[in-house]
């Protein structure tokens, strides 16, 4: 398929300094980006509440943290694989050394009074075991599950285990995350029931999401032929055209039987898509004025989407270096595919359920934001615009983490950097809330990983708010952890806010789980000694051999470590 040699071209500002350069003469319209306020860095501990102030956030450089080759982050989905071309990964750009230790004592570091007591499921990537921990650090129960992990797994009120584990032979998806062979384990091992998704067109991977009527949501890829998503303004540059566009999905399931399932809601990416690459294609219009929707170009950009006019004076100064031969070719000159893309799109990494409003809160670290959708929609709703609960069907509700995605900020307003795990929060005044892992590899204060607190700015009623052509609140978190230099995982991780109101922290690239105080202070700390038995295949992602997807702790009255102990 031929490409559109002129619909793609250099940033306002570029042509400018070409034009100028030609006819001797300046000419108004360069983009002038502001770099954001930077903060220092001195290596302590820091859990601070925010006031609500503007910031910047964080700037990009032009990447957002999701390939190798940009800044250092995982590029082929949660894994260091570009770390190093020959011999082991190297994998000390995408972690701190000193949570490693390599060397030291590994086990139960820390156990303070003040930690919120229970057990800790925690799951090593490299491993077919996954083990429950106590709170001196003793292994009290392990399932053998036969299969390293694909996604998180999730200890049930009746003892269960579901497990997602990875599927290596698949033919078209590959990644970090990869699954395809859902499972619930019983504590003595027996597989109670399980299910594939995985096939020519679908393929689960990263979490699952247990829903209180017994369904599980699902993250999968959803395969849109090259030809498909060319159609809908994808630049052809981008497109893997022998493995096609991996766009996601999300499923409800609701398990039958003891080795079946049936889909009762899905919502598809490919469904919200907008694009200004090509008029005469699908979906075509301004990005900024579509927040609800997903850039299909998106995450390759280096320059913010255009406004009507400004896309209207760059092609006026297009043409005018065209005349001078500048600029130009034909569409033959423009076929040539170049290096072939991963297929990988959003590559999605974390789904969590609020029951109280019927949301659905997304990770979509390639585009390092945080996606909210309305889960109270029919499947024919989710696929359209209108409907539901919100009245805006499977439109995206609520996105923060990088506002230059949709139009609404330049690189300094980014914060988000490759995020994990988001999970809702009910603030005690009643404020919805989200918690989420933000891995931090490419800050422009160096390299860090933060869990951060956000206030979403929602009501019951009317929904999420946002001023017209401003990025979706909050301007900061409320509250943030982060220790600079002794903190950061670029990849995997998590966290989870403790009933006591301790943030329970998984560092995963080194293996280490602690716990620390609203205040900051550490009072629980564990270093993983557990894995590293399983080399992944080439289709995987890879990761440091004691490295932990995430850790989530159960508390001593919980009914599912009852079943699994035995008492």
């Amino acid at each position: 398929m031929s490409r559109p040699a002129t619909r793609l071209v250099p940033p306002i500002g570029v042509l400018v300094l070409l034009l100028a350069l030609v006819l001797g003469a300046p000419r108004a319209g360069a983009f002038v980006v502001q770099d954001g306020d930077h903060s220092p860095r001195d290596g302590h501990d820091h859990a601070a509440p925010h006031d609500g102030h503007d910031h910047d956030g964080a700037h990009d450089d032009d990447h957002d943290g999701s390939h190798a080759d940009a800044d250092g982050s995982a590029d082929d989905a949660d894994s260091a694989d570009d770390a190093a071309d020959d011999g082991p990964p190297d994998f000390s750009a995408f972690m701190s050394l000193s949570e490693l230790d390599e060397g030291g004592p590994r086990g139960l570091r820390v156990n303070d009074p003040r930690a919120w007591p229970g057990y800790t499921l925690l799951q090593p990537i490299n491993s077919n075991s996954i083990h429950l921990i106590d709170m001196d650090g003793e292994v009290v129960h392990t399932w053998d599950v036969g299969a390293a992990p694909g996604a998180w797994s999730y200890l049930l009120p009746d003892g269960n285990l579901l497990v997602a584990s990875r599927i290596d032979e698949s033919p078209t998806f590959r990644g970090g995350g990869i699954g395809g062979l859902l499972r619930k384990i019983a504590p003595d091992g027996t597989v109670v029931w399980e299910w594939r998704c995985a096939d020519t067109f679908r393929w689960q991977h990263h979490d699952l999401e247990p829903l209180p009527n017994g369904n599980i949501l699902v993250i999968a890829w959803d395969l849109v032929p090259a030809r498909e998503i060319l159609k809908h303004g994808r630049d052809p540059r981008e497109v893997d055209r022998e493995r096609g566009f991996h766009a996601d999905q999300v499923l409800e399931i609701r398990p039958v039987g003891a080795d079946d399932a049936e889909i009762v809601w899905e919502w598809h990416a490919k469904d919200h898509l907008v694009q200004d690459f090509e008029e005469n294609l699908l979906n075509h219009g301004w990005i900024a004025e579509h927040p609800g929707r997903i850039d299909v170009n998106g995450e390759h950009r280096k320059d913010a989407p255009l406004t009507e006019a400004e896309l209207k004076e760059q092609q006026e100064l297009l043409e005018g270096m065209k005349a001078l031969g500048y600029v130009g070719g034909s569409d033959d000159d423009a076929d040539d595919e170049g290096e072939r893309k991963p297929g990988d799109w959003l590559h999605t990494n974390g789904v969590d359920y609020d029951p109280v409003h019927d949301l659905i809160v997304l990770s979509t670290p390639h585009f390092s934001e945080l996606w909210v959708i309305d889960h109270s929609t029919t499947t024919e709703e989710a696929a359209g615009s209108t409907g539901g609960r919100y009245g805006k069907g499977g439109d995206i509700l609520w996105r923060w983490g990088n506002p230059r995605r949709y139009g609404a900020g330049q690189d300094g307003d980014q914060v988000l950097r490759y995020q994990h795990n988001p999970t809702w929060i009910h603030g005690e005044d009643g404020s919805l809330r989200v918690l989420v892992f933000n891995n931090g590899k490419g800050r422009d204060d160096g390299d860090y990983s933060s869990v951060d607190e956000l206030v979403l700015p929602f009501d019951p009623d009317t929904g999420f708010s946002r001023q017209p052509g401003k990025p979706f609140g909050p301007r900061e978190p409320i509250w943030s952890y982060s220790a600079g230099d002794d903190f950061f995982s670029a990849f995997i991780s998590g966290a989870q806010r403790l009933p006591n109101g301790n943030t329970l922290i998984c560092s995963g690239a080194a293996g280490r789980i602690f716990e620390v105080t609203p205040g900051g202070e550490v009072v629980w700390d564990y270093r993983n000694p557990l894995g590293g038995d399983v080399e992944p295949p080439e289709s995987a992602g890879r990761a440091p051999p004691l490295a932990l997807f995430r850790a989530d702790r159960y508390g001593t009255d919980d009914p599912g470590v009852a079943a699994v102990l035995g008492n």
